[in-house]
């Protein structure tokens, strides 16, 4: 979840590598995060449901981008999916390869692969599924990620975000840390304060996708409020926006 470049040359590689280095330290706080007592159960039937209603059936090949430590793409996973996560944070993936060779045992796992969410290298018409979790928020260029995953995607193959409007009211409560690394990007990201998710979701049909809707997590929604969030957040509604190519 740590990349916000676009596809070809990244516009600022200093900054770039600021927040890359960024989720790599603070990759095993956010693993803690999501798997904090009485979430696991909770999340893989909750999670479970969300990419079920809107993955085809199983057995597809899935492209989690922007996977981090592996949340969604372990249950995908669990859904009989063939899972590929990609992430640029090379800590992020540390932690989620060891997740896999611990969850090897009990049935397939994802692979994770340290490569650039925006541009992966892949052939056109490669997969079933593009999907990703918290990640289009981070980019630079989303229309330009949302054609280039497009052409990833098979004839009919299906594209499934979700994500909020985290920042629509600025930076304020967010960790210190945070704001170092992305305080001077904020204002190159389109997504990051944007006050409605339909903002993504209008990429998502310039970008080519038909069949374009935006699904309300209300259950996400209640069992953070119940369960708590991650520290320096709070409960937000989140969205899946869906399209077809």
């Amino acid at each position: 979840m740590s990349t916000s470049g676009a596809p070809g040359a990244r516009p600022d590689v200093e900054l770039q590598r600021r927040i890359d280095d960024y989720w790599d330290h603070r990759a095993r706080v956010y693993d803690e995060a999501q798997h904090r007592g009485g979430r696991d159960a909770v999340d893989r039937d909750l999670w479970g449901r969300v990419w079920a209603a809107a993955l085809p059936p199983a057995p597809a090949r899935v492209l989690d981008l922007g996977t981090g430590t592996g949340h969604a793409a372990f249950v995908l996973a669990s859904l009989g999916h063939e899972v590929t996560g990609l992430d640029s944070s090379a800590g992020m993936l540390e932690i989620a390869r060891a997740h896999a060779e611990g969850a090897a045992a009990s049935g397939p796992v994802p692979t994770f692969v340290l490569a650039d969410a925006c541009d992966p290298e892949l052939d056109d018409d490669a997969v079933d599924v593009v999907a990703s979790r918290y990640l289009m928020w981070t980019l630079r260029e989303p229309l330009e990620a949302l054609r280039r995953w497009r052409r990833l995607l098979r004839p009919g193959g299906v594209l499934a975000l979700v994500d909020s409007t985290w920042f629509d009211m600025g930076l304020e409560g967010s960790p210190p840390e945070f704001i170092e690394s992305y305080g001077e990007v904020m204002g190159e990201l389109p997504l990051a304060t944007a006050g409605s998710i339909e903002a993504t979701a209008e990429l998502v049909r310039a970008a080519g996708f038909s069949h374009v809707t935006t699904t309300p997590l209300r259950e996400v929604l209640a069992a953070d409020r119940r369960l708590g969030v991650a520290p320096g957040h709070r409960p937000r509604l989140q969205y899946l926006v869906r399209g077809v190519a």
